[in-house]
């Protein structure tokens, strides 16, 4: 990355597009804390964010990697296990929030009980999405969300963030992919990157 930088807004939906190879997922990375920086900064609400509030901050800004990898329990074993984390412990599981948004995804109730490791790639990212949903980040940096999945699953996805967003007005997303007519019918603006710079908006 090259003298990179951007503002996300409060209920905005932002696309980052470029070629493969263009820094997109290293921009979302970093924007997390999970590559470093060499120089600059990332501040959250109009401050510097300091090396100590990185799990704080890591509760509100989710980073969603297209190929996630989630262990090898079962999905409701992965959907409780962030609760167990000091970060999270004031929050409660909602096992029936969850399965309404995997009805919307077209998975009933006996997709809780699937092994992890016998999960197709649509299906983890299903997965993955929701327990991620379930934790109310304000911010969701999507690496390529429906990349693994049939049009119908992603149609449905795409709708469920779309609720997912207008449901509080302070809740923003980032979108990465390489479908630039879904991510025009996602998002309200986006940012071009090439080599590691960005080139356009």
């Amino acid at each position: 990355m090259d003298d990179v930088s951007l503002e996300i807004r409060e209920s905005e939906r932002v696309a980052i597009a470029g070629p493969s190879g263009a820094g997109k997922t290293v921009l979302l990375r970093s924007m997390v804390f999970l590559d470093p920086i060499d120089r600059g900064e990332i501040r959250w609400r109009g401050f510097r964010l300091q090396h100590s509030q990185v799990p704080g901050f890591r509760r509100e800004a989710m980073y969603l990697h297209q190929r996630p990898s989630l262990g090898e329990e079962t999905v409701e074993a992965t959907m409780r296990q962030p609760f167990s984390f000091e970060v999270h412990r004031d929050r409660r599981f909602d096992r029936g929030r969850i399965l309404a948004w995997l009805g919307q995804l077209g998975r009933d109730e006996t997709f809780m009980e699937k092994e992890l490791r016998d999960l197709s790639g649509g299906e983890i990212q299903i997965a993955a999405l929701v327990r991620a949903l379930q934790l109310a980040p304000t911010l969701l940096l999507l690496d390529e969300p429906t990349a693994s999945l049939d049009g119908a699953t992603a149609a449905a996805v795409e709708n469920l963030l779309n609720g997912w967003v207008s449901e509080s007005p302070g809740r923003a997303m980032v979108w990465v992919g390489h479908d630039a007519t879904q991510a025009r019918r996602m998002t309200d603006r986006s940012i071009v990157l090439r080599d590691g710079k960005v080139v356009g908006a």
